[in-house]
């Protein structure tokens, strides 16, 4: 495996070790500045960390070869958002907060409307790959992927898709409901419990089950 995908395995358990010894040496210390900073750096350090990485190193959107035999952007910026997969708690935290959760993903670079609603266990995967409108309603165990994996017939390793999911405003996403790359929600669309959107398709409308 190369040196580079090996550098950033660690990223997850770093970012804990840095936030607790933060957090303890506040507790200890006596001092809420340092407290203050364990917060600051467990919610802000990876979002600035990946839009400085995404400038240097863009995610690959469509198809592209996916091997650990050479760094990939995607692997990299998914080792900056894999703790808040883990401990699903810290994301559960903010939702509970009105608007703390859409500005947190715009850090990402998400393009979040104003009013979304988020229930407190939504999942969501690649944070930055998000495009959705004003007043969107977001049920309950709502799951979105914006990107697959799938044997390369053509030669060795794996290839990845990635795709931004797109959501129009007044949206109703159904309990349950998974959402692939590349999926179009449209306008006002009201999708029923546990749908399964699948990629590259359009649903909404009087085509609730997609197109």
């Amino acid at each position: 495996m190369r040196t580079s995908i090996k550098l950033t395995m660690p990223i997850p358990l770093l970012h804990l070790a840095i936030f607790f010894s933060l957090l303890f040496s506040g507790i200890h210390l006596g001092c809420v500045s340092l407290i203050f900073a364990a917060f600051l750096h467990l919610y802000l350090t990876p979002p600035i960390l990946f839009r400085l990485h995404n400038f240097f190193i863009p995610l690959p959107l469509g198809y592209s070869e996916f091997t650990f035999s050479k760094y990939s952007p995607w692997f990299g910026s998914f080792q900056l958002q894999v703790i808040y997969i883990a401990i699903p708690h810290l994301e559960a935290v903010l939702r509970l907060i009105p608007g703390a959760y859409s500005a947190w993903l715009r850090l990402w670079g998400a393009k979040i409307g104003k009013g979304v609603y988020w229930t407190p266990l939504v999942e969501i995967i690649d944070r930055p790959l998000l495009d959705i409108g004003d007043h969107v309603v977001f049920g309950h165990r709502v799951t979105t992927t914006s990107h697959y994996i799938l044997p390369n017939k053509n030669a060795p390793g794996l290839r990845l898709y990635m795709k931004p999911i797109f959501i129009g405003e007044h949206a109703f996403i159904g309990a349950g409901v998974r959402i692939g790359p590349g999926v179009t929600i449209l306008p006002r669309a009201f999708l029923k419990y546990n749908l399964e959107c699948f990629p590259d398709k359009t649903y909404g409308g009087k085509e609730e089950n997609g197109k």
